[in-house]
């Protein structure tokens, strides 16, 4: 099986876009990433859920854990509103990498390769044009499983 053939539409957002429209967007598909897309629809990133509840996370508890059984319910039920303002860009992290693209004619070895050698949830399957990607869609790691599961069975 090709790329081309597993490859899915999948949600993206751009940059700029509310970082709570994107977290709502994550919640409402149960997605565990989102593709990031630049202005001219090229793949810039993945943004993990885990990324976006590490935001929500204030930074004391991070650093020390055992704080979070002190924090009462009234304030955790608030940590959402540490999205309010904010964009996609300001939730990346500081050296996010260029999310893995997949050749449309890649077998499901060489994207499961890809995936795992980056340890991304999703590999976007692009067409190189002489103007750049033109995105075809997304392999996340839960359906490339169940197809690699449906094939061997």
């Amino acid at each position: 099986m090709r790329a081309r053939e597993l490859a899915v539409n999948y949600e993206t957002v751009s940059l700029d876009t509310d970082a709570i429209a994107a977290a709502r967007l994550m919640v409402q598909h149960r997605l565990p990433a989102l593709l990031v897309l630049d202005d001219d629809g090229v793949p810039k990133a993945i943004l993990p859920a885990s990324q976006m509840i590490k935001i929500l996370v204030p930074g004391y508890v991070i650093d020390d854990p055992t704080l979070a059984a002190v924090v009462d319910e009234r304030h955790a039920d608030q940590l959402c509103r540490a999205l309010a303002g904010r964009s996609v860009r300001d939730c990346l992290s500081k050296s996010v990498p260029t999310p893995p693209v997949a050749d449309p004619d890649a077998t499901a070895l060489e994207v499961a390769a890809l995936m795992a050698q980056v340890r991304s949830p999703l590999v976007a399957v692009a067409d190189r044009e002489k103007t750049g990607l033109r995105l075809l869609g997304v392999i996340t790691a839960s359906h490339l499983l169940e197809q690699l599961l449906f094939a061997a069975s």
